[in-house]
C-alpha cells in the first residue's frame, strides 16, 4: 500500500540490497542527487534516439527497441537512485526540489516523443505522443497542486510514472514482433492518465473538504 503521508514515491526496490549498494557506491563516488537526477534525461534520450534510429535510419528493431527498454528503465533507475543518495546518504540539496521534478518532466516527454515517432505512419501516432507528454505533465501538476495546499503527495495511478515506463517497456518488448503494440500503449496510457489525473484531483478535494472546512457561519 501506498504512503501517502510521505513527499517520496513509494518505490518497493528501495529496500532491495542492490539499489542499497549501488546508492552507496554512488555517494561514495561522491556523485550527488542532482547529478544523477540529470543523468535521467541522458537515458531518456538514449530511448528517443533508439526509436528515431529504428524507424528513419533501418536499425533493426531488435537492436532498438531493447536499447529503448535500457533507456526507459535507466531513466527509472536513476529516478530511484537520486532520491536515496539524496536522503538516505544525506546529501541533500536547497534546489533539490527542482532537480527531482524538472528532470522528470523532460524525460516523459524525450521518451513519450520517441515512441510517438516509432509510430507516426499510424493514425495520430504523434498525436497521441503529444497528449501522452501534456497528461502526464498535469498529472504531476495535480500532485505538486496538492502537496501546496496542505494534502499529502498523491502518486497513485493506474498511469503514475513507473506504469506509463512499465507500459511502455512491455510494448517495446511486443513490437519486437508488432510494432503497432507500441501504439496501442499510448492510446491505453492516455486513457489512464485521465483516470489517474481525476483520481488524484478527487483524493486532493475530499482532503481538503475534510481536513480544512470552510466556516461560512
Amino acid at each position: 500500500m501506498e504512503n501517502q503521508n510521505s513527499s517520496r514515491r513509494p518505490i518497493a526496490s528501495r529496500d532491495s540490497g542492490w539499489a542499497r549498494k549501488t546508492a552507496a557506491a554512488l555517494a561514495s563516488a561522491g556523485l550527488t542527487p542532482n547529478f544523477i537526477s540529470v543523468l535521467s534525461i541522458v537515458f531518456a534520450a538514449v530511448s528517443l534516439v533508439a526509436f528515431v534510429l529504428w524507424k528513419d535510419c533501418g536499425l533493426s528493431g531488435f537492436v532498438a527497441f531493447p536499447l529503448a527498454i535500457i533507456g526507459i528503465q535507466g531513466r527509472l533507475v536513476m529516478n530511484l537512485f537520486d532520491g536515496m543518495v539524496a536522503v538516505e546518504y544525506g546529501k541533500k540539496s536547497a534546489v533539490g526540489g527542482l532537480y527531482n521534478e524538472v528532470p522528470d518532466r523532460v524525460s516523459d516527454t524525450l521518451i513519450l516523443i520517441g515512441a510517438g515517432y516509432a509510430v507516426t505512419d499510424m493514425q495520430f501516432g504523434m498525436t497521441l505522443a503529444w497528449v501522452a507528454v501534456c497528461l502526464s505533465v498535469a498529472t504531476a501538476y495535480i500532485r505538486t497542486l496538492g502537496a501546496s495546499l496542505g494534502t499529502p503527495h498523491y502518486f497513485i495511478g493506474p498511469m503514475a510514472k513507473q506504469h506509463r515506463m512499465a507500459l511502455l517497456t512491455l510494448a517495446c518488448v511486443v513490437a519486437l514482433f508488432y510494432v503497432p503494440a507500441i501504439w496501442y500503449a499510448l492510446i491505453v496510457m492516455n486513457v489512464g492518465l485521465v483516470v489517474t489525473c481525476f483520481r488524484r484531483l478527487s483524493k486532493i478535494s475530499n482532503y481538503l473538504n475534510t481536513n480544512f472546512p470552510v466556516d461560512n457561519g
